[in-house]
C-alpha cells in the first residue's frame, strides 16, 4: 500500500510515540492496518521505545561544542546517572550538540541529519532509547554565533571534554587579544555558573520578574508597619540588594570576592561589553518522578502492563 495519509501516519504516531517515518514504513508494511502496525513497531523494538519515551528524564548531561563561528549548548537528559557515564550516551550528547552548530533552534536540530547513521536526530534519539533501555530527550539547546564576538565555554562537574552538569556560554565583543579574552572568558563563566544570574543587566530583567519581585517586597514591607515613606526607602534598598544578587554586572565577581564585575570590565586595557549568556543546569525545573510513581511502574510490570 504505496497511498498512506498523513492522518494515518500521525495517529499511528500518538498512539505509539514512534518516529514519523518508522510510522509510515510500518503502514506501508501492513497495508495501513494500525493495530498491525503498532505490533509492526514493537517487534522492531520502536514501541517500546515510545512507552520509555513517557518515563521522566531528569539525569543526563549537558555538552557544548565550538567551531570558529558558533558554539552551541545542549541538554540531553536521561532517566539514570548511570546511564549519563555510559560512553555510548556520552557519544549522543556529543554528536547532539556538534549538530547544534548547524542549527538555529532546537527543532531545526531535530531535523539535522547524522551522516554516518543517514537518520535525524530526532530517530536517533528513538533508537537510542531502545538500545540503551532508558527514555532520553533531547530537552533544549542555544547557539550563538562569534563571527563578529569571542565566545567563551565552561563545563562545571565535567565527566568528559565538554560534558558535564553546568555548563556556560558567554558572548563578549572586545578588541582585545584572543588569548586575553579567552582567560577572561573563562573566568566570567565559571561566576555564571557559581551565581546563576537572571540577566547581564538591570535593563534585562523581564518586566513581568521585577514586577513579581517589587510586589512580594512591597508586601514584606508593609507587614513591618512603617510609614509609606519608610517603605518606599525599604524597596529601594531591598531592590538594590536583588540587582546585586540577581544581575550579571551588579553581582561581587567570585574570583576576587570584593569587585563588582562591571567594575572588573572596566578596569581591562580595552572595552569588554558583554552581549548575553547561557547556563543550563542539569535537570533543573524538572519534576522528578516519586517513589510512589517508581512502584505504580513497577506494579504495572509485574501486570503485564509493559511493552
Amino acid at each position: 500500500m504505496s497511498n498512506i495519509s498523513a492522518s494515518l501516519v500521525k495517529e499511528l504516531r500518538d498512539k505509539t510515540g514512534a518516529g514519523m517515518m518508522d510510522c509510515k514504513n510500518a503502514l506501508n508494511e501492513n497495508n495501513g492496518d494500525i493495530e498491525s502496525s503498532i505490533d509492526w513497531l514493537r517487534t522492531k523494538g520502536l514501541a517500546k521505545a515510545a512507552k520509555k519515551s513517557g518515563r521522566v528524564a531528569s539525569e543526563g548531561l549537558i555538552a557544548i561544542s565550538s567551531s570558529d563561528n558558533f558554539s552551541a549548548i545542549v541538554e540531553v537528559n536521561s532517566e539514570t546517572d548511570f546511564v549519563a557515564r555510559n560512553d555510548t550516551f556520552q557519544a549522543v550528547a556529543n554528536t547532539i550538540s556538534s549538530l547544534g552548530l548547524s542549527s538555529s533552534n532546537i527543532d531545526d536540530l531535530k531535523k539535522q541529519n547524522i551522516s554516518e547513521k543517514n537518520i535525524n536526530v530526532e530517530n536517533y534519539i528513538t533508537e537510542m532509547i531502545s538500545s540503551i533501555g532508558e527514555n532520553i530527550n533531547l530537552r533544549r539547546m542555544t547557539r550563538f554565533e562569534s563571527s563578529n564576538s569571542h565566545v567563551s565555554t565552561y563545563i562545571h562537574g565535567q565527566v568528559n571534554e565538554g560534558l558535564g552538569k553546568i555548563g556556560v556560554m558567554v558572548n563578549f565583543k572586545s578588541d582585545s587579544e584572543k588569548g586575553s579574552l579567552d582567560e577572561l572568558g573563562k573566568k566570567i563563566a565559571m561566576h555564571i555558573a557559581a551565581t546563576n544570574p537572571l540577566s547581564v543587566s538591570i535593563d534585562g530583567i523581564p518586566s513581568e520578574t521585577l514586577e513579581r519581585e517589587r510586589n512580594i517586597l512591597i508586601e514584606e514591607a508593609r507587614e513591618s508597619g512603617k510609614p509609606e515613606e519608610i517603605i518606599e526607602k525599604m524597596i529601594d534598598g531591598r531592590l538594590k540588594k536583588f540587582y546585586q544578587e540577581s544581575v550579571l554586572l551588579e553581582q561581587t565577581y567570585v574570583i576576587d570576592g570584593e569587585s563588582k564585575v562591571s567594575t572588573v570590565l572596566e578596569s581591562l586595557s580595552s572595552p569588554v561589553e558583554i552581549i548575553e549568556f547561557v547556563r543550563y543546569e542539569l535537570g533543573e525545573g524538572i519534576e522528578k518522578a516519586s517513589d510512589e510513581d517508581f512502584a505504580s511502574e513497577v506494579d504495572s510490570m509485574v501486570s503485564g502492563n509493559w511493552l
